[in-house]
């Protein structure tokens, strides 16, 4: 049975891949560039490149990683990219499962949540029905969000704003508050305050103390 899914105009869905691996989009593009109805029209490394290059490519479907080497997040990425270009689409794809991420992403617009640990299909899967306006999420990751709400756990990172969140994981990954205030484009005061906050909502005493609870909860690699 014939499962694409082309827009009403009879032309694949255009996708832009945003993952600071090579290898990982390298994978991916060999993946999609064989399925007839998706066809990639940019890469990007960076949410930086990915925002700058937007206009040009004009993607139905961002596939955005959740964190990068230079510590920015998919979060604020996507909330950048669908302030440029509210037709756009956002599906996340990370290893990472923690529902906060999931939340997060989802509040910053993005449409769907795809573990890397899914088949392949999957990410076709999700990229149609994302295309389409639809939600998707992974049968793994919603089921940790179940979970969750039905243990009645509620993570203590969801205590957090979402630009505290984004904070958090750079200090978490030991990035100066001073680097956080240039990578999010505010004040070193602002920064300053943003440290403050989350070690009180979060009890803890320093940088190495974040980091801990970062690890702790799934949220950055070790």
């Amino acid at each position: 049975m014939n499962t694409s899914q082309e827009k009403p105009n009879g032309k694949p869905i255009t996708v832009m891949l945003v993952d600071d691996h090579m290898v990982v989009r390298f994978g991916f593009r060999m993946l999609l560039d064989a399925t007839p109805d998706i066809r990639v029209v940019a890469e990007a490394d960076s949410a930086d490149a990915a925002y700058l290059q937007l206009p040009a490519c004009q993607p139905d479907v961002v596939v955005m990683d959740i964190s990068f080497g230079d510590g920015t997040t998919g979060v604020d990425a996507t909330r950048r990219i669908l302030a440029r270009d509210k037709h756009v689409k956002v599906l996340g794809l990370s290893s990472h499962e923690n529902p906060s991420y999931v939340r997060f992403m989802l509040k910053a617009g993005a449409l769907g949540y795809l573990s890397k640990r899914s088949a392949p299909d999957e990410l076709i899967h999700a990229i149609r029905q994302v295309a389409a306006g639809r939600m998707y999420l992974d049968a793994h990751v919603s089921q940790r969000m179940a979970l969750q709400e039905f243990d009645g756990a509620k993570n203590p990172l969801e205590i957090l704003s979402e630009r505290e969140f984004g904070v958090f994981i750079q200090l978490a990954k030991g990035f100066s508050v001073n680097q956080i205030a240039v990578d999010l484009n505010i004040s070193p005061r602002t920064a300053g305050t943003h440290l403050y906050n989350v070690k009180q909502k979060l009890g803890a005493g320093n940088q190495a103390e974040l980091a801990l609870i970062a690890v702790r909860h799934g949220l950055i690699e070790v």
